[in-house]
């Protein structure tokens, strides 16, 4: 009889997009429940701190869907660049709030790492929409993370 593998108890948290452990926060009102996050959290002893950063900001599910006009969080937080509704309205204020309250909640909770939903104007890690293409680039809580001296991946980083 083998040895079963007990899961890690670090007890360490760790921020998590609420979408990936199957809230239903996205902008179309659906999740992205991920397996490879919820077996990675539980093989690692983590203690998920579920966040989305639009519905921190106020904003409503369903909303209307945001991409970059152009470039990235980065550039967003910098002042250079711009994060629009598809309904043509600019969102860097209300996205750069949702941002800020991620950071809080990080700090409350001592999370020093976060696990975020790729491709998202707030979350991406290695790329987010310009339009309907798909950039290398940040999501504009992903950058305000990184500039804090958190350690941010994402779900596609765990495969």
């Amino acid at each position: 009889m083998g040895k079963e593998e007990t899961p890690k108890t670090s007890g360490e948290t760790i921020l998590v997009s609420a979408c990936l452990l199957g809230l239903p926060t996205r902008y179309d009102g659906k999740s992205k429940r991920s397996q490879d996050v919820l077996d990675y959290l539980q093989r690692e002893g983590l203690t998920p701190i579920p966040v989305c950063p639009e519905q921190l900001a106020g904003m409503t599910t369903p909303r209307d869907k945001t991409f970059f006009q152009s470039g990235d969080g980065r550039a967003v937080l910098a002042g250079k660049g711009a994060a629009v509704s598809e309904k043509g309205r600019l969102m860097n204020v209300i996205f750069c709030r949702g941002a800020k309250m991620t950071l809080e909640i990080a700090r409350l909770s001592d999370c020093r790492r976060a696990l975020l939903k790729e491709g998202s104007p707030s979350c991406g890690v290695h790329r987010v929409y310009q339009g309907e293409n798909k950039v290398a680039g940040v999501g504009i809580t992903t950058a305000l993370l990184l500039n804090s001296g958190m350690d941010v991946i994402s779900e596609e980083d765990l495969k």
